[in-house]
């Protein structure tokens, strides 16, 4: 089956934030529909019930990326890492998303930003982007980054008028737009090139096309966790998450300060995507889990339940041009 790009999210997408008591009304249809399929057991190997595992989840897997002119693609790539894109000369769009490593930034402290770096990764694959899910599309969002003071400090055209002092940049547009650079082909290289950042491959998403052996035993408990107790409500989709607003502590505070209401963040990659929250105040997967489970579903868990839902979400790491997404380094 051909499945369209970007994949339709099987949730309704929020187009405001979700009230407290809708929230709490979606947490418990998920832990009734959620407990239901924990208790199931696992296919038999090669059945029609693992064959068809994947349309029975609330998670879908990431698909490859869309196809994509090479040539528009090879400038979207040249464009990401082009310091020439910041006013000042000395940043490109991989100061802080770093895609040879987790898509996000190190802690290199070269500036101070209110909000914790999102990753670039399967962005494009989010309903709304940034943490206020204030941009609905990749081109107003890199023209926002553009323009940002603490960011760029530029707009794009500006950034056209320096690439047409480029003789070989113009070429290269030339080639695949057949016209020198402008504001629309400056964009769209760059859109094209992000919306090829996804990492398909992910062992769980090897275990929802029918790969039995793709999870261990604790991991397949953690996901089964995962859904009664609530976490699905929010985490869904190919993204496990990203599709929809909350507020953050519905039970009690999670983090200090605003905003209040934040676009749900993906799940993907989160066991290499360290610190957590958009104040990065939660320094471990362990201590994300436990402040989540106890701010969003007024849970305790144990140590025994922490360790399996981390054991399930360290299976959503996938693949960036075949190899897996690591964590930053320093």
């Amino acid at each position: 089956m051909t499945q369209s790009w970007p994949p339709t999210l099987p949730v309704a997408r929020s187009a405001g934030p979700v009230p407290a008591g809708v929230a709490i009304a979606a947490l418990c249809l998920s832990i009734l529909l959620g407990g239901a399929a924990a208790a199931q057991a696992p296919p038999t190997p090669g059945s029609a019930a693992e064959n068809s595992i994947a349309e029975q989840e609330p998670i879908t897997p990431v698909p490859p990326p869309p196809p994509a002119d090479p040539r528009k693609l090879a400038i979207g790539e040249r464009l990401f890492s082009d310091s020439r894109l910041s006013g000042a000369g000395n940043l490109s769009c991989s100061s802080c998303h770093d895609v040879h490593s987790n898509g996000a930034r190190p802690d290199d402290g070269h500036v101070s930003r209110p909000f914790d770096t999102l990753t670039v990764f399967n962005a494009a694959l989010n309903f709304r982007l940034n943490w206020e899910g204030n941009f609905r599309t990749l081109s107003a969002h890199i023209e926002s980054s553009l323009e940002n003071s603490v960011n760029m400090n530029t707009n794009a055209d500006e950034v056209v008028g320096r690439l047409n002092a480029d003789p070989a940049v113009v070429r290269q547009f030339q080639a695949a737009y057949g016209s020198a650079p402008d504001r629309e082909s400056f964009l769209d290289a760059l859109v094209t090139f992000e919306k090829s950042l996804v990492t398909p491959g992910a062992r769980f998403d090897r275990w929802l096309g029918g790969d039995a052996s793709a999870l261990s035993a604790a991991e397949i408990e953690g996901y089964g966790l995962f859904k009664s107790l609530g976490c699905i409500a929010c985490h869904q989709g190919v993204n496990v998450g990203g599709n929809l607003f909350e507020r953050q502590g519905v039970f009690r505070p999670l983090v200090k300060g605003t905003p209040q209401i934040v676009r749900v963040p993906s799940l993907r990659n989160v066991a290499t995507t360290a610190p957590y929250f958009h104040d990065g105040s939660a320094a471990t997967l362990q201590d994300a889990v436990r402040r989540m489970a106890a701010a969003q579903l007024d849970r305790t868990l144990t140590d025994e339940q922490v360790a399996r839902l981390v054991d399930f979400l360290q299976t959503l790491t996938g693949n960036y041009h075949g190899t897996p997404v690591t964590g930053a380094q320093p």
